[in-house]
């Protein structure tokens, strides 16, 4: 038996006036999602676990089949990994953000989606001028940067840390939402300074004259320590491997030792190649026992407030990702094809929250339920109700074959 997940980032909504009452998912195109839960089983699922944050590094853990109540220590360290970066125990590491801010509000949370060249350009200047005794900022993908920073260096102040994602906060004032309890007077001060440094940077300019937002701040969050988790082979004893564009999904990945296939053109957003993705799915069946496809594209419509894109990139994954694999699934056979977000990024929030989301399972050994169409509402008619996520990849690989009575464990807990 083979198996693809197909995790469609933030494509969970909420209904929209501007759709007739509809949910994106329910306005857009989609015939073989539909066709997947019409022949398949599903229902909803609890990604995000009471008390933790909503967000992808939580919510894929939890898919993949790691309880985040237990294993989750931060989203920084996940991506440190997918960099090939080497932490120590007293390491804790941010993801590190360029932002743009005019006046006092936070205008966008990626600066444009600035390109990896001119990023890295920005974070090399802020490593030369904040760097060193115990602080080191390492460049990564477009706005997505790290800050590594020696635990004893954050033990000024009181209670817990606090860090809030800046794609929470974009279009709102941030001095409400500056980091705050213990080592927040150390990133306070960095924050200040990163704008300092950045205001007036060459790049910028150039970015301002060609009417695109400045980085002209950084946003630490995410902080975390480095996990330790099971191996994926040998808890499941499957091997498995990750498509994906973005960090945080690759460093998951290689933590738990699943390969990473990369594909030319996956860009993490909107101009991502599907068509390559899907192809690339294909193949990796020919090596792999589980590939696990991950498109960034419907969640970056959600943060932006984009119907229309979120749309469009959920009839792209349809055609060039769910459709391909279909079509495989009949001609091969020993196939399993699962589908769904990892959290919901509703266009009227723009931001993530901890609802639970449809998913549906088709292929070899699945006897289809009650559901018609792949959304959030046929969702409600699935074989079940709100699993708890970490017990999701477990039915994937029995076959959906539980009954009623074991499918609910909201409380986050091992079941």
């Amino acid at each position: 038996m083979k198996y693809v997940i197909v995790l469609t980032d933030g494509a969970a909504d909420y209904p929209l006036k501007e759709l007739g009452g509809r949910t994106p998912l329910e306005a857009a195109d989609t015939p073989h999602l539909d066709r997947l839960a019409r022949e398949g089983a599903g229902g909803k699922l609890q990604t995000i676990p009471p008390g933790l944050v909503p967000g992808s590094d939580v919510a894929n853990l939890s898919i993949l089949g790691y309880n985040p109540a237990r294993l989750y220590t931060g989203r920084g360290p996940l991506e440190a990994a997918s960099m090939g970066i080497p932490l120590e125990d007293d390491d804790v590491v941010f993801r590190c953000n360029l932002v743009t801010v005019a006046d006092n509000i936070l205008a966008d949370y990626s600066a444009g989606h600035i390109s990896s060249r001119e990023g890295g350009v920005l974070i090399q200047l802020l490593e030369e001028r904040l760097g060193g005794r115990g602080l080191k900022f390492y460049p990564g993908k477009s706005y997505r940067h790290l800050l590594a920073v020696k635990e004893q260096l954050l033990e000024e102040g009181r209670g817990g840390l606090k860090t809030t994602p800046p794609h929470d906060i974009t279009g709102r004032e941030f001095g409400p939402h500056l980091p705050r309890g213990r080592g927040s007077g150390l990133l306070r001060n960095l924050i200040t300074q990163s704008r300092i440094i950045l205001a007036g940077q060459e790049v910028n300019e150039i970015r301002i004259d060609l009417g695109e937002n400045p980085a002209n701040m950084i946003w630490p969050w995410g902080e975390g320590k480095r996990p330790n988790l099971e191996a994926f082979r040998s808890k499941f004893g499957i091997n498995g491997a990750l498509i994906s564009a973005v960090d945080l999904l690759q460093g998951l990945a290689r933590i738990i030792g699943m390969a990473v296939i990369e594909v030319p053109g996956a860009t993490g957003y909107f101009d991502t190649d599907y068509e390559g993705k899907g192809r690339a799915a294909l193949a990796g069946l020919e090596k792999y026992d589980l590939i696990y496809l991950h498109v960034e594209a419907p969640d970056e419509a959600g943060h932006g407030g984009n119907i229309t894109e979120k749309i469009k990139a959920l009839e792209r994954i349809d055609e060039h990702i769910i459709g391909p694999l279909l079509a495989a699934g009949e001609r091969r056979g020993g196939l399993r094809i699962a589908a769904l977000p990892d959290h919901a990024t509703p266009i009227a929030v723009r931001s993530h929250v901890d609802d639970p989301v449809p998913f549906v399972i088709w292929g070899e050994g699945i006897k289809a339920d009650r559901m018609e169409t792949f959304s959030e509402k046929e969702a409600g008619r699935g074989r079940y109700r709100r699993r708890a996520g970490h017990r999701f990849l477990k039915l994937l690989l029995a076959g959906a074959g539980e009954t009623e009575q074991d499918e609910s464990c909201p409380s986050g807990e091992e079941a």
